[in-house]
């Protein structure tokens, strides 16, 4: 069977896909210049900001932005989205106020809010079939992780030559150039049943609550929002601690927490490139469970890593349980948008896509903060294992709505005539 990448418009798609994510990394590192540059010793609360602008943007806008945009072309709205972005970025380096740079990054992430969901919803019309759908989810898997590696490695590359705005420009022309590779292709409108016209299915209000209501009341797709809650659980420790386990506990170099990170883009890496062939012998409700279990555990074992013979054993350690975390947080998050597909009717996709999108942003809004408060309270290790209890109990309750929607087990005829009741 030909692989996704020897269908053209999909490989259209997956450059401006990694252009944009390369995009996105040199934004983030020059963020951080530029925060440095404006507020010296503030620079992290300015950024802490801005990363919270970020999440209150995803979890708020995104459906909304999806009830607006729902009849337009998708094409259209990539590129306008793209086409916002590059404005918000290139708007960055000129300015010289604080609140300027929370009110483009607002703009920013608006129209990244828009652009993800409705990319995720364009891939399953270009690739119908299950295999080179599940393929591209692991490019994209693949393009998203590497981008935590690959972009600050080229902005250091280009700090070398350029001033650290030039990373805003840089940035503008990749968002650019994603742009006008999605012009040059013709995404497929999505088909209602019986192959008639998409509803429009009432008001702004209304189509923005959509999504959230089909995945509550969908019994298939409930473990869903549990998972999203376990894989921010285990997620948010190994982000917002790392570093501070790597030099205060380990007695690593700024090296030594980077190459941790690293660890857990491995796993997740590793994964992400096997799945499509492990998703043809296993089934994905075991794959999505085993993959939170697992990174519940990577969090439960860190003590026990902490308390290894020597700061090598114990970093060497602690990098096996991120590469183990890493691992199970691709598994249960890569094939999600594979059940939300079967169980949902195509004119609804964008609309659940964008929920699930926010609901799921919203699991990490709530376990950033608490992750980082705990650790000013508690001991790393027992901030470990209180992420692993809430990662774990989430697997459990993911379980327990898993085997309830097994027991009625609806087809995605069955599901979607059950939505439109």
């Amino acid at each position: 069977m030909p692989s996704a990448l020897a269908h053209p418009t999909y490989r259209v798609l997956l450059t401006g896909q990694v252009v944009s994510l390369v995009g996105t990394g040199l934004t983030t590192v020059a963020l951080g210049l530029l925060a440095y540059d404006m507020a010296g010793r503030d620079a992290g609360l300015v950024l802490g900001t801005v990363f919270a602008i970020k999440m209150v943007a995803y979890v708020v806008l995104a459906p909304v932005a999806a009830a607006v945009v729902h009849a337009r072309p998708t094409g259209r709205v990539l590129v306008g989205a793209d086409l916002v972005r590059v404005v918000a970025v290139a708007g960055l380096p000129l300015v010289d106020r604080t609140w300027h740079v929370y009110a483009l990054v607002l703009v920013l992430q608006a129209a990244s809010a828009v652009h993800t969901p409705a990319f995720a919803a364009a891939l399953p019309r270009v690739l119908p079939d299950d295999r080179r759908y599940t393929q591209a989810l692991s490019a994209s898997r693949v393009a998203e992780d590497l981008e935590m590696v690959a972009a600050p490695l080229l902005a250091a590359l280009l700090l070398l030559v350029l001033p650290s705005s030039a990373l805003f420009w840089g940035t503008a022309a990749g968002f650019a150039a994603s742009a006008a590779l999605l012009l040059r292709v013709r995404l497929p409108a999505p088909v209602a049943a019986g192959d008639a016209p998409a509803p429009d299915g009432g008001g702004v209000r209304r189509r923005a609550g959509r999504g959230i209501a089909l995945l509550a009341r969908t019994p298939a797709l409930r473990p869903v929002l549990a998972l999203d809650l376990a894989v921010a659980a285990a997620g948010a420790f190994v982000l917002v601690q790392t570093v501070v386990l790597a030099r205060t506990t380990l007695g690593l170099g700024e090296d030594g927490a980077a190459a941790l990170l690293g660890a857990v883009g491995a796993g997740s890496v590793l994964v992400a490139l096997v799945l499509p062939r492990v998703l043809g012998h296993v089934p994905e409700g075991r794959l999505l469970l085993t993959g939170a279990a697992v990174a519940a555990a990577g969090c439960a074992l860190v003590p026990a890593a902490l308390a290894a013979p020597g700061p090598a054993s114990a970093a060497v350690a602690v990098a096996a349980l991120w590469v183990a975390v890493g691992a199970g947080w691709s598994a249960a998050e890569t094939p999600v948008p594979r059940i939300l597909r079967r169980h949902v009717a195509d004119t609804d996709l964008p609309a659940v896509l964008a929920a699930q999108f926010s609901l799921s942003h919203a699991c990490w809004l709530v376990t950033y903060p608490l992750v980082g408060w705990l650790g000013t309270v508690l001991g790393l290790g027992a901030v470990a294992l209180v992420c692993a209890a809430l990662a774990g109990g989430a697997t459990i309750a993911a379980a327990l709505l898993l085997r309830r929607a097994g027991a009625a087990a609806p087809g995605r005829a069955a599901a979607v005539a059950a939505s439109d009741a």
